[in-house]
């Protein structure tokens, strides 16, 4: 392929976008983006599982599941020890993306705030860190000297939100809106001085307003109280970002190739299941003592001989087993692993509601959900209510359910679906309404290029699907 047949694509990641707010209730605040998803194909693009941020990006740019990677969310297991956890960076992907592959044909990429990319790696073009950065990082971009012309162009950029959930809804809203006008700043002053084949830029911001004022914007949470102060948080932002991407529209090349897509999507969140409080009520998980207070797993002494399981919290539950020969302290037998596993899924899923109905929590074992399981999985995976309940891992709050999120005010859940618009793909007929994986979008980037699609990847080249597109 020659550097004039070379494609130029772009890539607008859209952390959180959800396909009932962006196709159906505000595509009406959207006209910028709206008439993308007119002007090309588009529908809903079914995630990975679990559905967050880390590990989902990585998975659609390598074309692998979280099981190939290893990484099941931003927190992991790097040992069977009882509190070995690693957090997931830029390092913990080892297997090749698209920028990689584009790299190995001297073709240039320029990536903005697409995770997971703290610490910012080498790679044959320009990148800036995502959400991950931590406050008054040294090293924020590739290359090092890129971050001047970052702060040229904005003064501070923002990477995410600091304790966005304890941070105050003025303060969140004053910086969503900052963060994304800076992110899409940087991103058209980039795209017209750097010379680049591939452009990829995501915001998180949406993933933020979701969570804070998802409550607040929507008469059916059970949390909505009409004629709230924030009850126009959603179509605010909405129009912002929208205008935004606009802008940022109008300086790409007329014959590029542009993609809208998100990660994941976003639903109401009714309430939080104790899953620690659980297991201690149905003799899976024994403390030495009583609790006092409200407390996180890890402030609690646990008598490991006598506990059969424990779990971590978050918008889905990790469920752990503690087996002889696994873990320090293992009391379940390796011939009992199973059944083990088998009761508990039996009684998760029947598990009923705070007023007894059917709460209709799924429940998975990892292999069977990715056939590979690399690094330390959870031993279960559980979906509270099926997604529409997070898992809550503080013990000591007094019921099995609560109202709220433990880790501070949420109004969210993440979904199973994001969105997916692409224009400009030759031959593309308006209109065209599809439907794709996640894992999807890297190796049909890849066929685009011209690069040879790794063995191993279990996501699609949808330009070689007879009919998808046209």
């Amino acid at each position: 392929m020659s550097k004039e047949s070379t494609p130029r694509t772009v890539v607008i990641g859209l952390d959180c976008a959800t396909p009932q707010l962006f196709f159906e209730k505000l595509s009406q605040e959207l006209p910028n983006i709206s008439a993308l998803v007119k002007s090309g194909a588009s529908g809903n693009l079914a995630s990975v599982a679990p559905p967050i941020t880390v590990p989902a990006w990585a998975c659609a740019m390598t074309g692998r599941n979280p099981g190939q990677l290893g990484i099941y969310g931003f927190r992991n297991r790097c040992d069977h020890s009882y509190d070995g956890l690693s957090i997931a960076t830029s390092q913990s992907i080892r297997e090749k993306a698209l920028w990689d592959q584009l790299g190995e044909k001297n073709l240039k990429s320029l990536l903005i705030g697409v995770p997971p990319s703290y610490p910012p790696s080498e790679i044959n073009g320009w990148r800036v860190s995502c959400f991950l950065t931590p406050p008054m990082a040294k090293s924020t971009t590739w290359p090092p000297e890129l971050a001047l012309e970052v702060e040229k162009e904005v003064g501070d950029y923002i990477y995410d939100i600091p304790d966005f959930r304890m941070a105050g809804e003025e303060r969140v809203l004053r910086d969503i809106h900052s963060m994304t006008t800076k992110r899409f700043q940087v991103a058209s002053k980039l795209a017209t001085t750097k010379p680049w084949d591939f452009m990829m830029v995501c915001e998180i911001a949406l993933d933020r307003l979701h969570h804070v004022f998802w409550q607040h914007c929507d008469p059916s949470h059970p949390l909505y109280v009409a004629g709230n102060p924030y009850e126009s948080a959603f179509v605010d932002y909405y129009r912002h970002l929208d205008d935004q991407v606009g802008k940022f529209l109008s300086v790409l090349p007329q014959d590029a190739v542009v993609i809208v897509m998100s990660d994941h999507g976003a639903r109401p969140m009714l309430g939080g299941v104790c899953v620690n409080e659980w297991l201690i009520r149905n003799n899976y998980l024994t403390l030495n003592s009583s609790v006092e207070k409200p407390s996180k797993l890890n402030e609690l002494s646990i008598n490991w001989n006598k506990t059969k399981a424990w779990a971590d919290g978050g918008y889905y539950g990790r469920l752990f087993l503690n087996v002889k020969g696994r873990e320090p302290n293992g009391l379940i037998d390796q011939s009992d692993y199973e059944k083990v596993r088998d009761e508990l899924i039996q009684a998760f899923e029947e598990m009923p509601g705070p007023s007894g109905e059917y709460l209709g929590t799924k429940v998975h074992r990892p292999e069977d959900l990715y056939g590979v399981v690399n690094g330390i999985a959870p031993d279960l995976i559980i979906y509270f209510g099926d997604l529409s309940w997070r898992s809550v891992g503080t013990v000591g709050l007094g019921d099995l359910f609560t109202a709220e999120n433990d880790t501070g005010p949420d109004g969210a859940n993440h979904d199973k679906e994001g969105i997916l618009a692409v224009k400009g793909l030759p031959g593309l007929a308006p209109g065209k309404k599809v439907a794709a994986n996640l894992v999807d979008i890297g190796p049909t980037l890849m066929s685009l290029y011209g690069c040879e699609i790794p063995e191993g990847v279990v996501g699609k080249d949808l330009l070689s699907q007879k009919n998808f597109f046209n």
